[in-house]
């Protein structure tokens, strides 16, 4: 089957294709896109309130440093990579359901802990414990997306979900600054509580397995399952995986790639205040506009393989071909270096994490075409883990760097040209994707 058949069956009226099969595949679609929404609102909050946290105590700061930032946000991404070593593993063996509303409520909690921080070290220390929770969203979600859905609409499936991403990298900048204005930065890390207790209330009422959940019809069920006879079983020995070339394949590129968002998600508005001079007022306006390209490029870069796939490629390959695209798109950021423009600054960094997204939604996605479904969320935790290691190590850098000399140039040709080389590392040790074949 083509990949045009990824529109047919996404249930718009009219198609009698959608309307046969059924469409309760993209209602668990929709409740990870909300997921990873209020994920991504908890971790942006920091990086709008750190001008403000920068000022002295009289002026309502803690006087905290671009170094101390740096290492705040690295305590989240040294939480987060340990988090994923049993994240992904605590997943496949307790299950979607109740695992996601447990990884949840731990992530909620210690983002709202965040209002009772003081100091430096009470930051760092609310900042580890968002970390861990937090690193269970996506092997959760892409665990999920395995289960329910065909190899075909995978990447569109992810895309959809993970653009609940760049939403709440919006929606923060559209909200927290009003907060802070009128209540105080306390509040701010207030704000998502009462999402998350209602998305764990429905995850827990509506959420089953395909083979389990009444609403789906045997037409659906068997599209879900349909290439593959595969069956959900017990999860691969973990310590296995490590020895296979194809774990490598993700994390690698994991490594190197992930670390790139986390510098947009926490430094972007840094970096506005800093060159352009724009207040708090203000601050909103520019991560609200590059957030919104991105959420394009996640949703794009997941439909992207499927006129590959008219051309005659495989899924594998098209998928490989959409990544090739999404990283030659990444290459202008460098130019930000050599502009005065802010809004010139915006459209590159718009474009660069348009290109990141769409690069990720197929990234994410090769988990799932390289290893059983028992599997997936383990793998999925391994190279999220190597993403967060390499997250960190960046955002010390950051923070050292920006202090020492005030500049961002060599954060910006570094986020130009590790996409090319992640994309020869995965050919390298996965040529064409190839099945991970001695996974049992």
């Amino acid at each position: 089957m083509t990949g045009s058949t990824n529109l047919e069956t996404l249930g718009e009226s009219g198609s009698s294709t959608g309307a046969r099969i059924g469409n309760v595949r993209w209602t668990i679609c929709a409740m990870l896109f909300v997921a990873t929404t209020i994920n991504y609102m908890d971790r942006s909050v920091i990086g709008l309130v750190k001008p403000t946290l920068m000022q002295s105590v009289a002026n309502h700061g803690i006087g905290m440093t671009d170094s101390d930032f740096g290492h705040v946000t690295a305590a989240f991404m040294v939480a987060y990579a340990l988090g994923l070593l049993v994240a992904g593993r605590f997943v496949d063996k307790v299950g979607t359901r109740i695992g996601y509303m447990v990884i949840m409520a731990v992530w909620s909690l210690s983002a709202m802990g965040h209002a009772l921080a003081n100091s430096v070290l009470q930051f760092g220390i609310a900042r580890a414990g968002l970390g861990v929770g937090e690193s269970g969203n996506f092997p959760a979600a892409n665990k999920t997306v395995a289960e329910w859905f065909p190899q075909k609409e995978r990447s569109l499936a992810f895309g959809i979900f993970n653009s609940g991403a760049n939403v709440g990298a919006i929606l923060a900048p559209a909200i927290v600054p009003w907060v802070m204005i009128h209540y105080g930065w306390h509040y701010a890390f207030l704000i998502t509580g009462i999402f998350s207790i209602t998305w764990i209330l429905l995850w827990f009422v509506k959420y089953r397995k395909p083979a389990e959940h009444p609403a789906l019809s045997r037409a659906e069920l068997a599209y879900i399952n349909q290439g593959t006879t595969e069956q959900a079983g017990r999860p691969t020995p973990w310590a296995s995986l490590w020895g296979i070339r194809q774990t490598w394949a993700f994390a690698i590129p994991k490594f190197l790639t992930d670390p790139i968002w986390w510098f947009y998600l926490f430094w972007i508005p840094s970096y506005f205040s800093d060159k352009f001079h724009v207040d708090i007022a203000h601050l909103g306006l520019p991560p609200i506009i590059i957030y919104s390209a991105s959420t394009v490029g996640s949703v794009g870069g997941g439909w992207l393989p499927a006129p590959f796939m008219r051309l005659g490629l495989s899924a594998e390959r098209a998928r490989l071909a959409a990544m090739l695209f999404c990283a030659c798109a990444v290459v202008p950021v460098f130019l930000i270096n050599y502009t005065h423009s802010e809004w010139v600054a915006i459209g590159l960094l718009s474009l660069a994490a348009a290109a990141h997204q769409g690069f990720s939604a197929n990234l994410f996605t090769t988990p799932s075409d390289m290893f059983p479904k028992s599997a997936v969320g383990s793998v999925t935790g391994i190279g999220g883990m190597a993403g967060a290691v390499g997250g960190a190590l960046l955002m010390v850098y950051a923070g050292n760097i920006v202090q020492l000399t005030g500049s961002y140039a060599s954060l910006f040709i570094l986020a130009a040209s590790v996409y090319l080389i992640s994309l020869l590392i995965l050919v390298l040790f996965a040529p064409g994707l190839k099945r991970a074949e001695s996974v049992v």
